[in-house]
């Protein structure tokens, strides 16, 4: 019996990824949204907390299992435990295993088909991996580095990301002073555009010096940061966009 998406441990969801991207190949990348194996490492390893080299080395791990171009680790037995991870899941059809890998993100098709109800058709397929870029994975990837950046030095960390305050981490310093807020955006090449939403933009101007914006760049190759302390007043030139959505609902009485 297969154990549901959030009982499943953190290894075997690594794992799982592997051995999806191992089965499904190209057709596995385009039904996730990902343009190349790279791409995929790199952001589905930081969305599950984990180095991008640990989804390829499972990839690699289930190649000799399936008939695609690469050899993987041929020289020697698939190890027993991704064995059993391959035999409990082996059956399971193309869909049903997008919508697994996909919902180790928190990520529900029924429900962000509605939210992208202006996205075209064929950008749903790409959907996915643009909301962990510029979500999940970005964050991970802050919070794996941070310990590291001489801006955020001696500092606890405290994820807010589903607190609705304005940015996604509160950095307080170990001696008394005001805390650092930190919004973390992510996008897939060196250069693009990114957003902020209104509430973020209010914050940004309130805290100003306080207030970092943390950009991860190049998931498509490979993932680096640039740092803004109080981006608004830098080179950055954030234009206002208003944008006017109509929402359907069906009524009834009871």
């Amino acid at each position: 019996m297969l154990l549901e998406p959030q009982q499943i441990p953190s290894r075997e969801k690594l794992i799982l990824a592997g051995l999806y991207l191992s089965k499904y190949d190209s057709l596995g990348l385009k039904k996730l949204g990902f343009d190349s194996f790279v791409e995929a490492f790199n952001v589905i390893g930081y969305a599950l907390g984990e180095k991008p080299a640990s989804i390829k080395n499972y990839r690699d791990e289930f190649d000799p299992l399936f008939p695609n171009k690469r050899k993987g680790w041929h020289k020697r037995a698939t190890r027993q435990y991704c064995l059993n991870v391959f035999e409990e899941y082996k059956n399971l059809d193309l869909e049903t295993f997008t919508a697994l890998v996909k919902s180790f993100a928190g990520y529900d098709e029924n429900v962000w088909s509605s939210v992208d109800s202006k996205a075209k058709k064929g950008d749903s397929e790409s959907s996915f991996a643009k909301r962990l870029i510029t979500g999940l994975a970005a964050e991970n990837y802050f919070e794996s580095v941070h310990p590291t950046l001489a801006e955020f030095k001696n500092c606890s960390i405290e994820n807010t990301t589903r607190l609705g305050c304005g940015y996604d981490f509160r950095l307080c310093p170990t001696a008394k002073g005001d805390f650092l807020a930190v919004e973390v955006k992510g996008i897939n090449e060196r250069a693009g555009s990114l957003s902020l939403t209104p509430k973020e933009y209010e914050v940004a101007s309130n805290l100003s010096d306080r207030f970092f914006l943390f950009v991860v760049k190049n998931f498509r190759e490979a993932p680096f940061h640039e740092i803004y302390q109080n981006p608004l007043t830098t080179h950055l030139k954030f234009t206002k966009k208003e944008r006017v959505t109509v929402h359907v609902s069906w009524l009834t009485s009871v």
